[in-house]
């Protein structure tokens, strides 16, 4: 056995990863972008194809992650690369996918941070986008890198780098399961005070009214059903990395499947209540400015830096309701940012045999230097809108659809895997899970990329200059395809197994007594081993 199985950290209980999953499924597409989706397709109505999508897409994509990193005991490219040479690569795309999105994310946590402290003096005054745009960002919208940076910006961009960079090098447990364990709850403390105070404003009543008013006729729509399935690879994280490298963290005895729904539903009921209270807070604006509901909604960076200032402006204490608001919206963003990172670190130590703390100093200092070199700028927010759509397109959708069609179907893996998840799991695959993750979800995924891409090609997005758009988005997509043949390329760490584990093949045991029909004991055997799990 390699010293990459031995040394291998786990998670001490199954709360923990619980914890660690649940706050890296909870981040800032649940508080401003699923209020938004599900107004735009169809309100409550809306509820339907999101609940179907969560099971059929959400669920069954937590499992595929979940079986590959438990049983191949890898971040992706190790694991992809016990499954067979040739899919080493595809675990890189998807570790080069959440090194940048580690790069760009935490630019919004800086702003968040900020605006916390901003929340209480009421800094933004009376014009808040002018203010977030032109006085905060001093935004240059047109120039590909200006080199002017935000001396305050970029301070508490590197302090956050800093202390989770910190958190990190303590590893699993004792960093990210510790902070999880407190962080997690906490975040969802903070936001039920939120939504509490905005469901009594006046107004509320309004606002709920036009989030959940169900409008049927949208689910007759195709894009309302992709919708549905968008938000839910969106906010889970599932199909690059992050669940397969957390996942890859369990003990040997472990409930995958139900730990599984659990996380996609804690995912979701927070989404539900992010909706309920942003949109009795948009309720309240609506009224105080004599609008409709539909004429104040937002979503993404406009809803947070933006229109939710305003409304704070307005209210009463708005000052404590801002503060309470922006850590929230900080706080979700620190808890996702653990597993993130996590999966170029991992990838490092088992790649190259180094210890957690100089893979934590290597790699994670290296995107802190990026972060801190593109984003504090007044060209920041530009590149980040950029670098975040193409990320999303050829980096999320398309390695997710890659990787469902070569591993799952072309290397016959979804047997094994279904297999693997029933010996260890309350909860049975048999009988529904292939169609779903085989068959369902790459549909979704490949409808979605060619249209995504269709667009791409035919408007340059966002208004931005083909230069930009070259560097940043199309370039971005190059430089993680191309890296990724590359680092596979590259050897392995000496004496690096790339056979499974052989302790972790429950699935040929499992099937080899159900061809039987015989029963097993597994609970028993493990007993024998001394309690491995929860």
């Amino acid at each position: 056995m390699s010293s990459t199985t031995k040394t291998r950290e786990v998670w001490s209980s199954r709360t923990v990863f619980l914890a660690a999953a649940i706050g890296s499924a909870i981040g800032l597409g649940n508080i401003w972008r699923f209020p938004y989706i599900a107004y735009e397709n169809g309100g409550g109505a809306f509820l339907i194809p999101y609940v179907i999508a969560l099971v059929t897409g959400g669920i069954s994509m937590l499992f595929f992650d979940y079986a590959i990193g438990h049983r191949f005991r890898g971040a992706p490219p190790l694991a992809f690369r016990r499954i067979s040479k040739h899919t080493e690569v595809l675990g890189w795309v998807q570790t080069l996918v959440t090194f940048f999105i580690s790069v760009y994310y935490m630019a919004i946590l800086a702003w968040a941070g900020y605006y916390t402290y901003y929340s209480i003096t009421l800094a933004w005054g009376d014009d808040p986008e002018a203010f977030f745009l032109n006085e905060f960002l001093q935004l240059d919208g047109s120039s590909v890198f200006t080199g002017g940076y935000l001396p305050g910006l970029t301070l508490v961009l590197g302090g956050i780098w800093l202390v989770l960079l910190f958190v990190m090098s303590k590893g699993v447990e004792h960093g990210v399961g510790k902070v999880s364990k407190i962080a997690v709850p906490l975040l969802i403390v903070l936001f039920l005070a939120i939504t509490v105070r905005a469901v009594f404003l006046p107004g509320a009543a309004q606002g709920l009214n036009t989030f959940f008013a169900p409008d049927w006729s949208a689910l007759l729509k195709p894009s309302v059903w992709m919708a549905g399935y968008g938000q839910i690879f969106y906010s889970l994280a599932v199909g690059f990395g992050i669940m397969l490298t957390q996942a890859s963290y369990l003990k040997r005895r472990t409930d995958v499947t139900t730990t599984a729904w659990t996380v996609g539903f804690a995912n979701s009921s927070f989404e539900v209540l992010a909706g309920i209270g942003v949109f009795s807070v948009l309720g309240y604006m609506a009224m105080s400015s004599g609008q409709e509901v539909g004429e104040v909604v937002s979503s993404g960076i406009g809803l947070a830096f933006i229109a939710f200032p305003k409304i704070i402006s307005l209210m009463p204490g708005g000052a404590l309701f801002g503060v309470l608001f922006f850590g929230s919206l900080f706080l979700a963003g620190f808890t996702s940012m653990f597993s993130v990172i996590e999966v170029p670190i991992s990838a490092a130590m088992d790649k190259f045999g180094w210890a957690r703390r100089k893979a934590v100093i290597l790699v994670g200092g290296f995107a802190a230097l990026v972060s801190v070199a593109l984003f504090p700028t007044t060209t920041g927010l530009g590149t980040l809108d950029i670098m975040d759509k193409f990320i999303n397109v050829f980096g999320i959708v398309a390695i997710a659809l890659v990787t469902l069609v070569i591993v799952g179907w072309g290397l016959r893996m979804f047997p094994v895997l279904s297999r693997h998840l029933d010996a260890i799991s309350t909860i049975r695959t048999r009988g529904w899970w292939v169609g779903a993750v085989g068959v369902v979800t790459p549909i979704v995924l490949a409808v979605t990329l060619v249209g995504d891409t269709r667009e791409l090609l035919i408007n340059p997005y966002g208004g931005y200059t083909a230069t930009q758009l070259l560097v940043y988005g199309w370039g971005l997509a190059v430089v993680i395809w191309v890296g990724s043949f590359i680092l596979s390329r590259l050897p392995w760490a000496q004496g690096t197994q790339f056979e499974a584990p052989a302790e972790f093949a429950f699935d040929l045991k499992k099937t080899a007594q159900m061809d039987a029909g015989r029963t097993h004991d597994f609970d028993a055997e493990v007993a024998q081993h001394g309690k491995e799990g929860e």
